[in-house]
């Protein structure tokens, strides 16, 4: 059996390794257009940033060393041009303009995704950062000309990594962004804080708008404001490198990318395809998605060496769990967001908290902000994201692994997850969601989320700041009223009659308020994630009246 693969990085390397494990006698034949093989592309920022200052670190193999352990036969600056898919073959290019033929049993594709790049005027010179040989690009203009001023189009993981690497260089940096924020899986009032940090870091943020020129030293936006910049660089983001496969008819799917069934087979039952051209299917709708993920494109390289060796494979949806580090902040996500199960018209209810990253009284506790979404009927976990400092990717991980096991929201009180001052909570933040989750799937307890408080109380509520006297002297939501939670059992002749909304902090001081309000026979709800979310979502983007 002999299988050529094209694309030697993530899925297709993943492939090939793993079918000279199954099966020590295969042929097997690896074809790369690049330079370079099986690189770390996630380390490509981090590397111009000078954090990883040792190229070589990047390449963790060669030809050679891939011909020497696994006896491959990698062939690099080899393009595969064509299929030919009657006769089981395909027509390679060289680098020196040599073509010939080469025959397979089966074949694999890996081409990946590219960077997408606008039609625009000038934009021949902006760079983009992809693979090492982009790498190199940046480290030699950085080294050369010295740049002073860099614009980064872009708000995503890779166009915020960047800019934070520029920085770390000494650039002056501006981020150009068409959406009103960065980081599009993030809903408003969890993005506040990475816009703060953002500009903490003297990055300046263009948001709602688009670039229209690159110029020989600046970029002009839409509205024909210009921006200096010495260095112009796009993250927009990446399309399925589906080129190949179009041409040989294999069948592409409603998202662009080409479509395969379970076991990384495409139309063709000889042709297999895996990583970031592929599609994927969604585990909440199980619908057509792309997932440009490294951990997603190796899964699928060994699933599809699996099938050709004649073993069960299987790739169930994916849940697009992602992470990145922003300066002083990192930044979480598994699931669907709650713009987007609006979207769709799915029921959802929502849990805002602010825990601590460990125990309080250990020191170098930090804040972070946790948001769940679950089905507010059986608890089914649809989504989280989380923001903040240490033990943010440890939360969204077990999160993403209880979503992936089928556990509903309020099972993740009974989570047993290891405990110490210096690493976590006795009550975990992640067991706190769970709890609360159970509070309202059990106990029928009312929250209100804060872009739907205007709403409540135009409708009649009242709102009552259960914080203490200080805490709403130095900054509350117009309108309440203050009656402190230790105060309130004393007080409750001073609560109007009707709707009652309360809020603290937080969360858990309105929470001990709510149930003593509804104990006495009141109608009352609290304001989910308190004063810290409502503020958040309230100094978004998206909440400033001037975008509608």
């Amino acid at each position: 059996m002999k299988t050529v693969i094209v694309g030697a990085v993530a899925g297709g390397m993943s492939a090939a390794t793993r079918l000279r494990r199954l099966d020590p006698a295969a042929e097997i034949v690896v074809c790369e257009r690049g330079e370079h093989v099986s690189y770390a592309n996630c380390g490509l920022p981090y590397h111009i940033g000078g954090v990883i200052a040792d190229r070589q670190a990047l390449l963790l193999q060669t030809p050679d060393s891939l011909r020497a352990r696994f006896d491959l036969d990698v062939r690099t600056r080899t393009e595969v041009t064509a299929i030919d898919r009657a006769r089981r073959l395909v027509r390679l290019r060289e680098a020196g303009g040599r073509e010939y033929e080469e025959s397979y049993d089966r074949l694999v594709l890996s081409p990946g995704a590219a960077p997408f790049v606008p039609d625009l005027p000038g934009v021949e010179r902006a760079l983009t950062l992809r693979s090492v040989s982009d790498a190199d690009r940046f480290t030699a203009l950085l080294a050369d000309r010295r740049p002073r001023t860099a614009v980064v189009v872009g708000g995503g993981f890779i166009g915020l990594e960047t800019a934070e690497n520029l920085r770390r260089r000494g650039l002056r940096v501006s981020l150009v962004e068409l959406d009103r924020q960065v980081l599009a899986p993030l809903d408003a009032e969890m993005v506040t804080a990475v816009h703060a940090e953002l500009r903490r870091h003297d990055v300046a943020l263009h948001l709602g708008t688009a670039l229209t020129k690159v110029l020989p030293d600046a970029v002009q936006l839409d509205g024909g404001r210009l921006l200096d910049a010495d260095l112009v660089v796009l993250a927009i983001g990446v399309r399925p490198e589906t080129g190949l496969a179009r041409a040989a008819g294999l069948t592409i799917g409603p998202r662009g990318g080409i479509a395969v069934d379970e076991t990384m087979r495409t139309s063709d039952p000889h042709i297999y395809a895996v990583g970031d051209a592929v599609e994927k299917s969604d585990h909440l709708s199980g619908e057509a998605a792309l997932i440009p993920l490294a951990n997603t494109a190796n899964r699928q390289g060994r699933l599809a060496a699996d099938a050709i060796a004649g073993r069960p494979a299987r790739l169930d949806g994916r849940l697009g769990t992602a992470i990145v580090q922003i300066f002083d902040l990192t930044v979480a996500v598994t699931g669907w967001s709650e713009k987007r199960l609006r979207a769709a018209g799915r029921p959802y209810q929502a849990i805002h908290t602010h825990p601590a990253s460990h125990a309080g009284y250990y020191p170098g506790a930090r804040t972070m902000a946790l948001k769940l979404l679950f089905d507010p009927h059986d608890g089914r976990m649809l989504g989280a994201q989380a923001v903040g400092g240490d033990g943010v990717d440890k939360r969204i991980d077990v999160i993403a692994t209880a979503m992936r096991a089928g556990l509903t929201a309020d099972q993740l009180a009974d989570l047993e997850l290891a405990y110490a001052p210096a690493f976590g909570s006795a009550k975990d933040p992640v067991n706190m969601l769970g709890y609360i989750a159970d509070n309202l799937l059990t106990d029928r307890q009312r929250t209100v989320q804060w872009h739907e408080l205007d709403a409540a109380v135009g409708a009649g509520a009242t709102l009552i700041d259960v914080r203490t006297a200080a805490e709403h002297a130095a900054g509350h939501i117009p309108g309440s009223i203050n009656l402190p939670v230790d105060e309130l059992g004393d007080r409750l002749p001073e609560v109007p009659d009707g709707e009652v909304i309360v809020y603290c902090e937080v969360g858990q001081r309105g929470h001990t308020a709510t149930a003593l309000l509804t104990g006495r026979g009141r109608r009352a709800a609290n304001l989910d994630g308190g004063y810290r979310t409502w503020r958040a979502g309230m100094t978004s983007p998206w909440a400033d009246p001037r975008h509608g």
